[in-house]
């Protein structure tokens, strides 16, 4: 049965099958059962890819993780349990009944201690989440990598780079090709211009896939250019990955680049 706001009247047609669509997806059903209570859909978006390629926010050298356009959070929140922060650890290791399904299936561990700094910075205001530093700032504005250095400076890395940098931005869809797809390509160059400069090489962190950055991006030959003109010249190894928590039907899709070289950026 659908939510009281579905059976209103005041609805069109449409929005009522949007939202019986909505509530009908099992991803959707889990975030709204699921004991962590995730702010987001896309939470298991991020545990599938991280947990199918590499476990790349689970290695010991992962101290610094900036999420970009982060609100309203989901993202923060799995990567903050990773990271071992109790208030969110407890939260998505254990089920209603007390036992640990998703601690053996993520591979996370209950006893495991806080480690580093979680930074999510959006222009919307994020309710704090435990192990989570939020800055409500644009994170192209030149105040705002000083405040993103002194905090990794204070919390993980004396450089003040990040390990890892995460985005699972979109502009809202216009329904015009063109335009949502430049859109995109906008977004994707501000995050590797951001990438660029704040994230620590495999070089410096001693580990071939030290050095990674996931990026999200809809489906285009522009965006593929993208691809081959900044993010393969500049990383070890970039994957493609549709996770299977993805809508079908949407053009997203993420591109998980690993081991940053730090070469000289095409212009």
């Amino acid at each position: 049965m659908l939510p009281t706001v579905a059976r209103g009247k005041s609805l069109s047609p449409s929005s009522k099958q949007w939202l019986a669509r909505h509530f009908d997806d099992p991803y959707v059903r889990q975030r709204l059962s699921h004991p962590a209570q995730y702010r987001s859909r896309s939470a298991f978006k991020l545990l599938e890819m991280e947990d199918h390629h590499h476990r790349f926010l689970r290695a010991p050298d992962v101290r610094a993780v900036v999420d970009l356009g982060a609100a309203p959070g989901g993202w923060s929140q799995v990567v903050a349990g990773f990271m071992g922060w109790r208030g969110e650890m407890g939260a998505h290791a254990r089920s209603k009944r007390g036992s640990e399904p998703d601690a053996g299936r993520w591979g996370l561990s209950l006893d495991a201690p806080s480690r580093g700094v979680v930074i999510a910075v959006d222009r919307l205001r994020m309710a704090p989440i435990p192990g989570v530093h939020t800055l409500q700032a644009d994170f192209l504005a030149p105040e705002t990598a000083p405040m993103v250095e002194a905090i990794i400076r204070a919390k993980a890395n004396l450089d003040g780079k990040a390990d890892v940098i995460l985005s699972d931005m979109a502009a809202n869809a216009t329904g015009n090709s063109t335009r949502d797809t430049q859109s995109s390509l906008d977004i994707c160059h501000a995050v590797w211009d951001f990438t660029s400069r704040h994230l620590r090489t495999a070089h410096s962190i001693g580990r071939k896939r030290g050095g990674v950055l996931l990026l999200k991006h809809f489906e285009h030959p522009e965006l593929l250019q993208f691809r081959k003109f900044y993010l393969n010249p500049n990383f070890h190894n970039v994957l493609y990955i549709k996770p299977d928590s993805s809508r079908s039907a949407s053009r997203e899709g993420y591109w998980l680049c690993i081991g940053f070289k730090d070469v000289t950026r095409t212009s």
